[in-house]
């Protein structure tokens, strides 16, 4: 990560003329990357497998594969006021953004005054370490950075912010209203994204050969949308059928192959009787 130092000297760039844009005078991504190790406290694979299902899922469907990005598990910074406050979301979706940074990088971080849009979705995963600053029942002191509900709400303006539970299996989910975030409890447990055109909502079933609940997004059908697995095994199973199709049209011809043969035999055995009967009578066939 950048030091302090380092980072005051990009938020007081040398004027010139013409002014550089802020894309050439802010810190960037390789500024502000992200740790390497993982944060402490998180020792269940949960917290690997349910980001990964959730990322597998995000498929928006107004949206090329190029032209919408989602990452778990990465620093996401949000203030030029404080350049090396961030937070890192258990993950989170953006609609528009480049799934490459400059079409060339995988990100290192998101850095919104860089990427110039912020998350449409943040899905945090409540741990007893967590919860109260997840759910904003925290508060902080005037020298600290802001907590994660005030960043979401109030700096990001985040439209969508869900909580999920894997001890409680419990899902919760806020959308922006005006200027805060309003609780909204659908009767299905699932919260339909509109812009997004896909909706996210509990399911049971098993992944990564782990059978519990497990938060997923499903299309406007309210079909669930594959994971990578799923699509494999449709792809199998669609190479599966397109055989039997093969194997079952080279039947038919094969059939079909076989009755033009009888019906041939059937009229030869038949020229050959009418052939016989006219010699009988003492008319030689043509």
């Amino acid at each position: 990560m950048a030091t302090e130092q380092q980072i005051k000297a990009f938020t007081l760039p040398a004027q010139t003329d013409p002014p550089r844009s802020p894309r050439e005078t802010l810190p960037t991504m390789y500024d502000l990357p992200s740790e390497d190790p993982k944060e402490p406290g998180l020792p269940d694979v949960f917290h690997d497998h349910q980001p990964q299902l959730l990322l597998e899922t995000f498929q928006p469907p107004a949206y090329q594969p190029d032209r919408f990005f989602a990452a778990s598990d990465l620093n996401l910074y949000y203030t030029l006021q404080n350049p090396a406050w961030y937070k890192r979301p258990d993950w989170f979706g953006v609609l528009g953004a480049q799934k490459l940074y400059d079409d060339r990088d995988m990100r290192l971080s998101y850095v919104v005054w860089q990427e110039g849009a912020a998350p449409y979705l943040v899905i945090e995963l409540l741990s007893p370490g967590t919860e109260r600053e997840d759910l904003g029942e925290t508060q902080r002191e005037e020298d600290e950075p802001p907590t994660k509900w005030e960043v979401y709400e109030q700096i990001l303006r985040i439209p969508y912010y869900v909580v999920f539970s894997r001890y409680t299996d419990q899902v919760r989910y806020f959308e922006l209203t005006g200027c805060r975030y309003r609780e909204v409890e659908p009767r299905d447990q699932r919260l339909w994204l509109p812009e997004a055109g896909l909706g996210v909502g509990l399911w049971f079933g098993s992944y990564q050969s782990i059978e519990r609940q497990w938060l997923r997004f499903y299309d406007a059908r309210g079909a669930w949308i594959p994971t990578y697995e799923e699509r494999g095994e449709l792809r199998a199973e669609q190479e599966r059928q397109r055989a039997e199709q093969e194997r079952q049209r080279a039947e038919q011809e094969r059939q079909r192959a076989e009755q033009e043969q009888q019906r041939a035999e059937q009229e030869h055995e038949r020229a050959e009787r009418l052939a016989a009967q006219l010699r009988a009578l003492g008319i030689e066939p043509e």
